[in-house]
């Protein structure tokens, strides 16, 4: 199947399950619980995860799929061929509290290079799409990052991770930012995040994430004249497009030095540690 087609039923896809989302949202009928102790999930992350699952499997039999609810082993992502890396709800904190970043996030990888990203935002209207080589659109408009020359004037995003016990070490790196840099920025949705990066509304964005919260995102901004990289080497045995670790995506010229800000904040804190 060629790669057009298959943007275009990932669009489908992604469309309907933010329709599930919407609907869900209006009818207030799902519950919730928490996995590992503290990172909330809805009965709608996993039945919109079903819904991608069984609509990816009619389309394209076989493929493998790594997605956060039904099939998270990370295994997937050192092996070769097809991989489908899905988020069905991107933001399910935001989700159950009524906010509007919330995000379906699907991407296509082959061989650990990741060929197609979708993001649909259900609650703002809004889709973004990427092809490998062939730029970023939002609803059918080309996009382009920002041109931020400057940390002063740049607006950066970040996240923190929902166990408590590792925020501490990040607080560094915030404060650094914010003394540094315009302000900061934190929506709760990585994918959403990556393509605010990719359409100018954000200069950069740094965080550690999974693969499922990042995948779409990151090819979108790259797609749109980002720069993304990380801030320490990649394991050989992980893609770098699925490598999560201590991301950092940003207009081009302000990628060096906000990645000099945050590792010397990373030695700062080991020196006084």
């Amino acid at each position: 199947m060629q790669t057009a087609q298959r943007l275009e039923i990932a669009i489908d896809i992604a469309r309907q399950a933010g329709q599930a989302i919407i609907d869900a949202r209006q009818s207030q009928d799902f519950s919730q619980r928490y996995k590992a102790g503290n990172e909330l999930v809805t009965d709608t992350d996993v039945a919109v995860d079903t819904l991608i699952g069984r609509a990816l499997e009619e389309h394209f039999p076989g493929e493998a799929r790594l997605t956060e609810e039904l099939s998270p082993d990370r295994g997937a992502i050192e092996q070769s061929g097809a991989l489908w890396v899905v988020d069905p709800i991107d933001g399910t904190v935001n989700f159950a509290h009524g906010l509007a970043h919330v995000a379906v996030s699907i991407a296509w990888v082959k061989d650990g290079r990741t060929e197609i990203g979708v993001v649909h935002a259900p609650f703002l209207g809004e889709t973004f799409t990427a092809v490998r080589g062939q730029g970023s659109w939002r609803n059918d408009e080309r996009i382009r990052v920002s041109r931020a020359s400057q940390l002063t004037n740049s607006l950066v995003a970040t996240g923190f991770p929902y166990r408590r016990d590792s925020r501490p070490p990040l607080i560094r790196r915030l404060a650094a930012v914010l003394e540094y840099c315009q302000d900061v920025r934190r929506n709760g949705a990585a994918a959403l995040d990556l393509c605010n990066v990719a359409c100018g509304r954000l200069d950069a964005y740094y965080e550690s994430v999974s693969p499922w919260d990042f995948a779409a995102g990151v090819l979108i901004a790259r797609e749109a004249g980002a720069r993304t990289g990380h801030l320490y080497a990649c394991p050989s045995s992980i893609p770098e497009d699925l490598y999560g670790e201590n991301l950092l995506v940003s207009a081009p010229d302000i990628h060096g030095d906000l990645a000099k800000l945050l590792v010397r904040a990373d030695e700062d804190r080991h020196e006084t540690g």
